[in-house]
């Protein structure tokens, strides 16, 4: 028999022991996969730091301004007198010539008529316009004639506090209506340019091309005329610079012999207009009345067959309408129709002082024959002349003989230039 080990009771009883361990380990071990884990445990998130919120304010207390009325009207005066006063810019350095030769035209058609004593003249320079009408405001005078430049009278019409009856001897720059109680009866280049383009279209005229140089006054002659033509139904003007130098003058020629115009005007100074004249071709010209003015006898040739409007008292000084008038030359063909307008201004604003003055008015004066339109306008028909032929009238009566009467219906003058005080008058 085989001897026994000593220590194989002891291997036995470790194997039996660690036997036992490893089953309670299996038994206290995780349970099976599909069953599903405790979820682990997670810090709950830190509250959020309360937002605070803007502060509110009570809107800031913004000052509305006051309102401002508007600028009353200017209130008619009540004349307490016959006084005419005149509004001129004698004192002016740029318009004292032009307002002198107004003033000399005036206090002579005053002086044939025998009212030079209800005549006043305010001179004033040229940012004085409204104390000279209110000086005449003061004086209670039935009329002011005046103010003569453009720029016064928009002066006087927006900022006036008070006027009398008025005679403006200009016309508003944009052509608006004028106030109650004004009057307007100028010699501006925009109411020849009308009176141009109405007759070139009754003299057949339907397309036209426009020459005009860079001068200002030549410029607005042109828009004026332009803008007219149109209106009346032309087409739109054809329109070219002029340029003195003979490439373009030739070129000018070319075309307007290549696309020739039905008439052209011609609107550029009387020093330019001979040598504009002759590149043109020929046909229908039309002009100014400056476009002679200053030129020397042996260029007027150069000019032959413009048509352009001239006031009777230059186109025909030997008129019975101006045997009683002085005839004064002032050596300036402009300065002369200023004259003219100084004559008319007077016979008219006689008219206008009455207390209910007229609503229609035919004078033969010495600008032209005067209508009075519904608009308190007076306007123009003047003598149309062809350099080197006689000139043509335009007016209504060729003799300027017109009488004085009232119709029924309303009140209505004609009369012609110049009237006698001692002459019936009308209302």
């Amino acid at each position: 028999m085989a001897a026994t080990h000593p220590t194989l009771p002891r291997v036995r009883a470790t194997v039996l022991v660690l036997l036992a361990a490893s089953i309670l380990v299996a038994c206290a071990g995780p349970g099976p996969l599909s069953r599903s884990r405790p979820a682990a445990a997670t810090a709950a998130p830190p509250a959020p730091a309360p937002i605070a919120r803007a502060p509110t304010y009570a809107p800031p207390e913004v000052p509305i301004p006051p309102v401002v009325a508007p600028a009353p009207p200017p209130v008619g005066t009540q004349p307490t007198s016959d006084t005419i006063c005149i509004v001129l810019p004698l004192e002016s350095p740029l318009y004292g010539a032009a307002a002198a030769a107004v003033k000399a035209g005036f206090l002579a058609a005053a002086d044939v008529g025998g009212s030079a004593s209800r005549t006043r003249i305010i001179g004033h320079g040229d940012d004085g316009v409204l104390p000279a009408l209110a000086a005449a405001v003061e004086s209670g005078a039935a009329l002011a004639v005046g103010p003569l430049t453009r720029d016064d009278l928009k002066t006087v019409l927006a900022l006036a506090l008070a006027r009398p009856r008025m005679l403006a001897l200009n016309q508003q720059e944009d052509g608006s209506a004028l106030p109650e109680g004004v009057y307007a009866l100028s010699l501006s280049v925009e109411s020849d340019a009308e009176l141009l383009a109405r007759r070139a279209y009754a003299d057949g005229a339907r397309t036209m091309a426009t020459v005009a140089s860079d001068a200002p006054l030549q410029r607005r002659f042109k828009a004026a005329f332009s803008a007219a033509w149109e209106r009346i139904g032309g087409s739109t003007p054809r329109d070219y610079r002029f340029d003195p130098h003979p490439e373009i003058l030739s070129l000018l020629r070319r075309e307007l012999v290549a696309r020739p115009p039905d008439a052209t005007l011609l609107a550029v100074n009387s020093d330019e207009a001979p040598l504009a004249k002759s590149f043109l071709p020929p046909g229908l010209v039309y002009a100014s009345s400056q476009i002679a003015d200053g030129v020397p006898a042996p260029m007027l040739r150069d000019l032959e067959g413009v048509r352009y409007v001239e006031i009777p008292w230059l186109a025909d000084p030997a008129s019975v309408i101006f045997a009683r008038l002085p005839h004064t030359s002032l050596g300036d063909p402009v300065l002369d129709r200023l004259y003219a307008l100084g004559l008319d201004a007077f016979t008219i604003a006689e008219l206008l002082a009455n207390p209910i003055p007229p609503d229609r008015v035919e004078l033969e004066g010495a600008t032209g024959h005067l209508s009075l339109t519904p608009a308190h306008v007076f306007v123009r028909d003047p003598y149309f002349t062809n350099r080197h032929n006689e000139p043509r009238r335009r007016g209504r009566n060729a003799r300027g003989k017109l009488s004085c009467g009232v119709r029924a219906d309303d009140r209505s003058t004609q009369l012609s230039l110049p009237r006698r005080r001692n002459r019936s008058r009308c209302p």
